[in-house]
């Protein structure tokens, strides 16, 4: 079960490097090179909302530690539009721009011929159903470990 385990969270974090890499030749391919595959990712999650840097990072749309950096260069890039608060001026909310909002919909697009594109490796909607209730599982243990402890 250990060397199951440990291959599963290695493969899960090959998976996400791999998409950012899949995200990242379809960058090139658009010739966009004003945006990275991570503030790409950033851009897809928050999509047509409008939400705080907090929310980013609390709802899981962005991991790392410099979302303020990738959210300034996708203000300056004119992806996203950052307005204060009007309730706390101390924080401020994003939301795409009209050039942000181009680049979700190609995004999209992307994703959707992908995910149509999946059954012919042999994945259909019940893989995919089965692998998130198991990944879910597994972030649930490890929440629980954070908050608790580990169990013994």
């Amino acid at each position: 079960m250990k060397a199951l385990y440990f291959e599963s969270i290695t493969l899960i974090e090959r998976l996400h490097y791999l998409f950012l890499d899949v995200m990242k030749s379809e960058l090139d391919r658009m010739r966009i090179f004003d945006i990275n595959n991570v503030q790409c990712f950033i851009l897809y999650n928050v999509g047509k909302n409008e939400m705080t840097v907090g929310e980013l990072s609390n709802r899981g749309y962005y991991l790392g530690s410099n979302v303020s950096y990738n959210l300034k260069k996708l203000v300056e890039h004119g992806y996203f539009i950052q307005e204060k608060a009007k309730h706390d001026k101390r924080s401020s909310k994003v939301h795409l721009s009209e050039k942000g909002l181009k680049l979700y919909d190609k995004i999209d697009k992307i994703f959707t011929q992908q995910s149509t594109n999946l059954k012919y490796n042999g994945i259909v909607d019940q893989n995919l159903t089965e692998t998130l209730k198991l990944l879910r599982k597994i972030e649930s243990y490890w929440n629980f470990i954070i908050s608790h402890g580990l169990v013994e």
